[in-house]
Formats: structure tokens, sequence, C-alpha cells
């Protein structure tokens, strides 16, 4: 649930200058804007998870938006807006120390907006894609749900996005520690489906790194969301 629409990945790159944009913490009002971009950051990862029709999926998401809790509330993303305040990118930050409750959360969500008989073919769904998208650990802040309005890709909208997130402090101590080589930093991490090749591209400008891969793709996943781990080092 981590690339950058992966339909679009054969898309040339856009020569059109970066809007004037603003960027703020997300705020539950942001859930009708933030949830189509949440389901365009995975669009094949959510249809395998939730198995459910597109808008299903993302009125889902507008409702897990609007909790305080969990890896979908909008307490854990952070948004680029425009002038008029509407949000046009989006992405996600989960520091493993404060991930604990999320697998409970999310299961209590799905059984909320779902039902139950539901929940439960989704959370088995989960658990094999939670095999090649794990959870971030305790040394580990993951960033996720990294998506940019469609009329706004190829302008580097993520790009200003991602540096307000590293000024505005939610990535400072990882920034500081790689700056510093510190070992005991939090590392910051994300996924990317092999096939975006795109969005792989954009992370590598933006100073990420592939991490070998810690285990074989499960038999049971697709073979269209085989992902890499990447790690943020800094540009050099």
């Amino acid at each position: 649930m981590y690339a950058v629409d992966p339909e679009r990945t054969d898309w040339p790159e856009r020569q059109h200058a970066a809007p004037a944009l603003r960027c703020r913490a997300a705020r539950p009002d942001d859930a009708e804007a933030c949830a189509p971009l949440i389901f365009a950051s995975g669009v094949r990862e959510f249809g395998f998870f939730l198995g459910e029709p597109v808008d299903a999926c993302i009125e889902f998401l507008a409702f897990a938006f609007g909790s305080k809790l969990g890896r979908f509330s909008y307490r854990r993303h952070r948004v680029a807006v425009t002038e008029d305040d509407q949000p046009v990118a989006v992405l996600a930050l989960h520091d493993g120390r404060d991930t604990w409750f999320d697998d409970p959360h999310v299961a209590l969500m799905l059984v909320l907006f779902f039902g139950l008989r539901r929940t439960v073919r989704m959370l088995l769904r989960g658990l094999v894609l939670e095999s090649e998208l794990p959870a971030p650990k305790s040394s580990q802040t993951l960033i996720a749900h990294c998506a940019t309005h469609e009329r706004l890709r190829g302008t580097g909208s993520f790009s200003t996005l991602f540096a307000d997130a590293m000024r505005a402090g939610e990535l400072m101590n990882v920034q500081t520690g790689a700056a510093r080589g510190e070992h005991d930093r939090q590392q910051l991490v994300l996924d990317v489906l092999v096939s975006n090749r795109r969005a792989y591209a954009l992370y590598r400008r933006l100073g990420f790194v592939e991490l070998p891969r810690r285990a074989p793709v499960s038999a049971r996943l697709p073979r269209e969301l085989e992902s890499v781990r990447m790690e943020w080092i800094g540009k050099k």
C-alpha cells in the first residue's frame, strides 16, 4: 500500500512547474479528499487485501481516516494543499514504536464497516500481504500511502511534501541520525512495487536505496504485488 499509482508506471516525466502548495498535518475533514489518494497509493494492494469494489474501498478508507487511532488515521498523515486548502498530495508516517495497536484497530474498523464475515476473509489476505509489506520494527519509521493528485504528478509536489515532513520534525530524528552515521537511529523505510519503476526512481532521487530481500515471495501472493523495501540514507 505504499507505491504511487502502480497502474501508471509508464508515464513520461512531466515538465510542468510545481504549483504553490502549503503543507500541514491532516485533519478529519480531509477524509473525502485523502481517501481516493490513499487508495491510489496502492490500487493493487488494496484490491487484494479488501477484495471490494473501488468505491467501497475508498469509502472504507474515508471512514478509517476519521479515526484518531490506527494506520489509516488522519493523525498519521501529512498533506500538501492548494491555496484553497484542498489536499492534493498525502503521505503517512508509522513510527514502529507506536504501532503495536495497529492490527487490532484495523480489524475493528473492518468489522464496523464491512461486518464480521467479510472481515475474516480480509484479515486472512492481510496476513499474506503483510509477509511482503511487513509492519515497521520498533527501530523503524515507515513512510506509506504516498500519492499525488493525477493532474499534479511529475510537478515535484510529492517531493515538496516529503521535504516538509523532514523540516516539520516528524522525520528529523531520522535525518539527523543518518547525517551523523549513528547506528541506533530510527531507520526510515518504505515499500514500492517492483513493477512501479517511476515511483522507484522518485524514491531514489529522494535518497532511498533498496534493502536486501529478507524472505522469498509467498506462493499465496499475486506476483504483481512483489515489492522491495527501501531505506532513506539522504541525497549524495
